[in-house]
């Protein structure tokens, strides 16, 4: 599986390079491209985004910046999805359905957000991980790059995936234990010594 993540700020994902989706990336299960929509300004100043028609407070990333950073990537098998406060809440059957694609373009507003009519004219989808407001995409796209990737063949035990929390009628899983036995005078349940 293949992530292209649009962003102003490509350095922010330095986490992704460690753990578990190193180890991915490194045995190729998955790639994970940063593309900095800066690039792709025409502007001598690398400027991006502009004041809102209609007024408000901030700055709108501008629509032509966003669509030829896409475009630099795109293929006939990508599905874009735009990390918004708008969009429709990540859960485990979303990560599991995307875990089936095959490449995941990922656009990370900054700022007010993004002109509407880029996201009308590429977006197939807006996905929002709570409900609550963050300075940008970048973390949610931290956290969408994580999830699917864990559900793609080989990033981790098939085995691990059942058993965990949303994995199984939604439940969250039992408490965990290990060694040593006695913790601050807290024990290990009885039931799992005999096992």
């Amino acid at each position: 599986m293949k992530f292209s993540i649009l962003t102003l700020f490509p350095e922010m994902f330095a986490g992704l390079n460690t753990s578990i989706l190193k180890r991915a990336e490194d045995k190729k299960l998955i790639q994970i491209e940063y593309v900095n929509i800066r690039d792709f300004s025409k502007n001598k100043h690398k400027k991006v985004d502009d004041t809102p028609y209609g007024g408000g407070a901030g700055m709108v990333i501008m629509p032509d910046v966003v669509y030829d950073a896409y475009e630099s990537v795109k293929t006939d098998k990508s599905k874009v999805i735009y990390l918004s406060p708008k969009g429709t809440t990540l859960n485990q059957k979303k990560v599991e359905d995307l875990s089936h694609e095959e490449h995941i373009i990922l656009i990370c507003g900054h700022y007010e957000g993004i002109d509407q009519r880029v996201i009308d004219e590429i977006v197939d989808e807006e996905i929002s991980i709570g409900d609550y407001v963050l300075t940008g995409g970048e973390i949610p796209a931290m956290v969408l790059v994580d999830t699917v990737s864990r559900y793609v063949d080989g990033v981790i035990a098939k085995e691990s995936r059942e058993e965990e929390s949303f994995s199984k009628d939604d439940l969250l899983e039992y408490p965990q234990y290990t060694r040593p036995e006695e913790f601050h005078g807290m024990k290990v349940p009885e039931v799992l010594l005999s096992r």
